[in-house]
């Protein structure tokens, strides 16, 4: 699946696993595990990740979780930019969003910032991918936890979280 070498398959994750892998797991998804030596002084995770591993910023996604008029939603964008936060609340039929203070996040999804996963989380939350990640054969993204990124098919992402897809990223 890829260069980086990393622990393959929908089977074992080599006593890595996260609630992210299991939901990999049980619906037989194939996906590669990338495990990095995560720095506790980072303050961009999905940089240091795609730094680490070697992959473009674009090919490399974010988790992240900001408050709409119907609740938390995640949007799934590349590390390279930011979420547009007005085209996300449109694809969610929202008049506006804004990002989810951090200890909500970590509430409601399971994970830590900087490791938070869009699979596997305690609610699932409605889920939105930017649809840049259509143009890759693979995507990575957290696994849960910092210093573990997930190889896989955007399309498998994309079925799991039943999200939608949308141009919800932009640049700078």
């Amino acid at each position: 699946m890829s260069k980086s070498k990393g622990t393959r398959g929908a089977r074992g994750s080599g006593g890595q696993g996260t609630p992210a892998t299991v939901a990999l797991a049980r619906a037989g998804v194939d996906f590669t595990l990338h495990p990095y030596e995560h720095d506790a002084n980072a303050q961009a995770y999905g940089e240091e990740a795609a730094d680490a591993l070697g992959v473009p910023y674009g090919q490399i996604f974010k988790t992240l979780v900001a408050e709409v008029e119907g609740g938390l939603a995640v949007a799934v964008v590349p590390v390279a930019g930011k979420l547009d936060l007005k085209a996300f609340a449109a694809a969610l039929g929202s008049k506006r969003a804004a990002m989810a203070e951090a200890a909500a996040v970590e509430r409601v999804t399971g994970y830590v910032v900087g490791g938070i996963s869009p699979l596997g989380q305690r609610k699932r939350l409605p889920t939105v991918v930017d649809d840049s990640a259509l143009s890759f054969e693979t995507i990575y993204f957290s696994a849960g936890r910092r210093g573990l990124q997930i190889e896989t098919a955007p399309a498998e992402l994309i079925r799991l979280t039943q999200a939608t897809t949308a141009p919800i990223g932009k640049t700078g």
